[in-house]
């Protein structure tokens, strides 16, 4: 599948891998800073953004999508990083196609079966009456109830298309509401040998201690490290913790 592809900056290849209901755009001030030494690719995954919806969700589907635009952009062993699904999707394209990934960066995920957390929310945009008409502030309230949030029903309103008639979804919601036991699980086998940077948030759950052993027999060079002041969202949390432990491993 042909993802819609954010690139900027020249220099050894880095690809940035958004994170459930996310886009390339999300990396913004990251990608920028980046990009100062670096050729930066930030795709829009499928399902998201302005790339295509499709029914197959599973990882090694997303994989094969970025092992697609590696070799159509000519990217030679470029460091994948990659954040929440993102990060699940980086994983696996190193354990199907390890020498196409130069380093390895995961973020704030382990490769684990999470809680269905976030059934709610799709469902919660897809009860969303989309009439012509319809404002941010609408919309808003209705997400309300089910995301008390200020902070996520944002961010996910960042895919609401106000400006089509009618309003539009950039998310293909159905797609993601079938394909959720995948994305919440991971059942990927074999071994990436390469340079391998896992980066929690001090103030997230995501990845917790006892998960280090599993990440050692995938990634057996993997090393760990905390983004402090931060959540899960620990690139948005605090960007310059997160560049100082992500610009040394890419220099």
């Amino acid at each position: 599948m042909k993802l819609n592809v954010i690139e900027m900056g020249e220099g050894s290849p880095v690809l940035l891998l958004h994170g459930l209901f996310g886009a390339g755009r999300n990396w913004g001030g990251i990608q920028k800073r980046l990009a100062q030494r670096h050729r930066v690719l930030a795709p829009d995954l499928r399902n998201h953004g302005e790339s295509a919806h499709a029914a197959a969700m599973g990882y090694a589907t997303l994989a094969e999508d970025i092992a697609e635009l590696i070799a159509a952009r000519g990217l030679r062993a470029p460091a994948v990083l990659g954040h929440s699904m993102g990060g699940k999707v980086a994983m696996a394209l190193a354990l199907r196609h390890g020498a196409m990934v130069g380093r390895l960066v995961v973020a704030d995920i382990a490769p684990v079966t999470y809680p269905p957390a976030l059934r709610g929310y799709i469902a919660a945009m897809r009860a969303i009456p989309l009439r012509e008409g319809l404002t941010r502030k609408e919309a808003d309230a209705a997400l309300e109830p089910t995301i008390p949030e200020a902070g996520i029903r944002a961010f996910l309103l960042q895919s609401l298309d106000l400006s089509a008639q009618p309003p539009a979804w950039k998310l293909g919601l159905a797609e993601l509401s079938a394909a959720m036991p995948e994305i919440e699980g991971f059942s990927e086998t074999g071994r990436y040998d390469g340079p391998t940077l896992v980066l929690a948030g001090a103030q997230s759950r995501y990845i917790r201690p006892e998960n280090h052993d599993l990440f050692r027999r995938f990634f057996p060079q993997a090393r760990f490290a905390v983004v402090e002041k931060a959540g899960h969202w620990l690139h948005a949390d605090n960007p310059h913790g997160f560049l100082a432990e992500l610009e040394p491993f890419l220099a």
